[in-house]
């Protein structure tokens, strides 16, 4: 309940610091430049992270973080309300945030288990997680968009540092399983590399990462240029950028509710390539769509594609990783999910400026149905290796 409340208003920020940036700068570039700031340091801290994390009590990691991350909330709302706000502090404060996230995700992707008693259980709890996540991704976009037309972005910001109160109480009053911190004097560069062995010897997580790595870098322009999609393509305001998300949020909630639903692993590659594919066509439909309800409906479909895909993602890595491993395991989930498309948001903002918005989201999906099709033919790989681990964790019979 705490993480719900506090989603929504992390939602709400990332609405509102992509009008502001857009408000103050008019421009596709810098909106690319906001999001490679948020998202860079995951390119360099979430495999030294990943160490860390498994040295580290995941529980107090996450409390620190979120008090961190709130603060910088707290910060923004303060320049956004006095009016000095600048695109070069909305820059500095995406970066401090991005560094956070760095550890946080990490350490709360890898927290997942410790509070699921049975791992046939672990499928539907990764799914419930999302689908707290995805409840906020509705809810705070469409708030945000009201609130920012009505009274200005500084309230989303102030709302935002004011939510982390829940989900640090909430992460306060849990009572979790001791968890088994392993002592070693080894250096982290040596355990980095043990964990990138580990994957690298995997075809299903190595290719289940390819696949999110390559969505992540390439879905930029439905991450960013929304705002421009908004404003020039539909000739509409904040509420419009509101409805789409709201869309995305739509399209998303109802993957995460079917993944919950979803009682086995049995078959996910094969959802998790058909899906790609889904937002892949989204996205060149949404390249020449000229309607707004259709739009935002487009933006429902790749946003189903698109959360189908990650939730598949986390719930086979952290079903496959083993214990000892899962902070690196997990850093590398973190890596190819928030590292990779701070490359993405700059050639995307660099290309929208140069060949229009329209003309991007249509190479983006072009990218993600030639992904698709290559994942698709790598799934008899992919479940052959698999499937040890599940007879081990009793989710298949061992003939």
């Amino acid at each position: 309940m705490g993480q719900a409340i506090s989603v929504i208003g992390t939602w709400m920020t990332r609405l509102a610091m992509s009008w502001l940036v857009y408000r103050l700068t008019n421009s596709a570039f810098l909106l690319g430049v906001v999001g490679f700031a948020a998202q860079i340091p995951a390119v360099v801290l979430a495999p030294i992270a990943g160490v860390w994390i498994d040295r580290l009590n995941r529980h107090r990691t996450i409390i620190v973080t979120q008090v961190c991350a709130m603060c910088a909330a707290l910060a923004l709302a303060a320049l956004a309300f006095t009016n000095t706000v600048t695109i070069w502090w909305v820059i500095g404060i995406a970066l401090l945030q991005g560094i956070i996230s760095s550890f946080e995700v990490t350490a709360r992707q890898s927290f997942v288990i410790q509070m699921v008693d049975d791992p046939a259980d672990l499928s539907n709890a990764i799914a419930l997680n999302s689908s707290v996540f995805n409840t906020g991704r509705l809810v705070g976009p469409a708030i945000a968009g009201l609130l920012v037309a009505a009274v200005g972005e500084a309230w989303c910001f102030l709302l935002d540092s004011v939510s982390y109160v829940a989900v640090i109480g909430g992460l306060l009053a849990m009572q979790v399983r001791p968890q088994q911190i392993a002592r070693t004097k080894r250096r982290a560069w040596q355990e980095m590399t043990e964990g990138w062995r580990y994957v690298a010897a995997s075809p299903a997580l190595r290719y289940v990462l390819l696949l999110l790595g390559f969505v992540s870098l390439i879905s930029a322009p439905y991450l960013i240029l929304p705002p421009i999609l908004a404003a020039e393509t539909l000739r509409g305001g904040a509420n419009t950028l509101g409805f789409l998300m709201a869309g995305a949020g739509v399209g998303a909630l109802t993957a995460a509710v079917s993944m919950v639903l979803r009682k086995t692993l049995i078959g996910l590659t094969r959802v998790m390539a058909m899906c790609v594919g889904v937002f892949g066509g989204g996205c060149v439909l949404l390249g020449i769509s000229r309607t707004f309800w259709l739009s935002v409906m487009l933006m429902g479909i790749t946003g189903f594609g698109m959360m189908m895909q990650i939730v598949g993602s986390n719930t086979i890595i952290q079903t496959l990783a083993d214990d000892s491993k899962r902070g690196r395991v997990m850093s590398f989930y973190t890596l190819a999910l928030f590292g990779l498309p701070p490359i993405g948001s700059l050639l995307c903002g660099a290309l929208a400026a140069r060949v229009g918005t329209e003309t991007v989201f249509i190479g983006s999906g072009t990218l993600a149905l030639l992904g698709a099709f290559w994942f698709w033919k790598k799934v008899p790989e992919i479940r052959q290796s698999a499937r040890p681990r599940l007879v081990e964790l009793g989710m298949l019979p061992e003939n």
